[in-house]
């Protein structure tokens, strides 16, 4: 018998926003947080890696660079896709497969690392998809997620968003994996020596506008939330984004320069 749960129709909704638009225009821009997460996480060479939701592969590619045995799952067959190119490129042998982060095919305790950078958190069911991350990896393995914060340039982008167009009905903030608190609860008492390191990466752009445009055309949320909204509508979005650049922007020279904050957390299977 097939079951659904209240999350399988955000989740499909979900799925056609981040097939929306040219995520990988977008994916170089978060190139910091793969680098920063392995350098907080330091998998060895040699070790059983997984990045959950791993986009164009930021992560699986940076953990491949320090002689891993790489895996990356993602949901999105063209980000799969762009993943598997720039492996070829750099002649890296990574796994990239279709797979689900709710859903990982995988054994238990398959993995020394289980990793993911702005990926999980964009989950429909956050408890089943940290259950999985926690299944997956091995005792005395490590997981390493970096998740934009709420209060960051991100999260108020997200924000600006929803204001515009409501999420589903039922549909988690993506952002409550960027709090200690959410992740402590996620991830409960099944690991030890959980840690929070907070960072930034610095994202330019020629202007506000640019960048309003750029997410627009691009971006998955701006871009779906965009196309659900008359003329009038976008205008006033593209106005709000426009806003929010300028509001963050510390750049003196006539350009747009914004950080956006993102929280590190790092804890060991029990």
């Amino acid at each position: 018998m097939t079951t659904t749960t209240p999350f399988a129709d955000i989740k499909t909704k979900q799925q056609k926003v981040w097939s929306s638009g040219d995520y990988g225009r977008i994916a170089w821009l978060t190139v910091p947080l793969a680098e920063t997460l392995c350098g907080i996480v330091d998998p060895r060479p040699g070790a059983k890696v997984l990045d959950v939701a791993t986009g164009t592969g930021h992560v699986a590619i940076t953990a491949a660079r320090r002689f891993c045995d790489v895996t990356g799952i993602d949901y999105v067959p063209a980000l799969i896709a762009a993943a598997r190119r720039r492996a070829q490129a750099e002649d890296l042998d990574i796994d990239f497969r279709e797979a689900d982060a709710e859903n990982l095919p995988f054994a238990e305790n398959s993995f020394d690392y289980v990793l993911s950078a702005i990926g999980v958190m964009f989950t429909a069911d956050h408890q089943l998809a940290a259950d999985e991350l926690v299944r997956v990896c091995r005792p005395g393995g490590r997981i390493g997620l970096a998740n934009w914060t709420p209060t960051g340039f991100v999260g108020e982008l997200l924000k600006t968003v929803t204001r515009h167009v409501p999420p589903p009905p039922g549909a988690l903030p993506p952002t409550r994996w960027g709090t200690e608190e959410t992740v402590t609860e996620l991830l409960g008492g099944r690991v030890t020596g959980l840690t929070f390191t907070t960072a930034t990466a610095r994202q330019r752009f020629p202007s506000a506008e640019f960048f309003a445009d750029f997410f627009i055309t691009h971006y998955g949320p701006t871009y779906a939330a965009a196309q659900r909204l008359d003329e009038q509508g976008r205008a006033t979005f593209r106005a709000d984004l426009v806003d929010l650049g300028n509001r963050a922007n510390v750049a003196a020279d006539g350009t747009l320069a914004t950080d956006w904050e993102y929280r590190v957390a790092v804890a060991t299977k029990a």
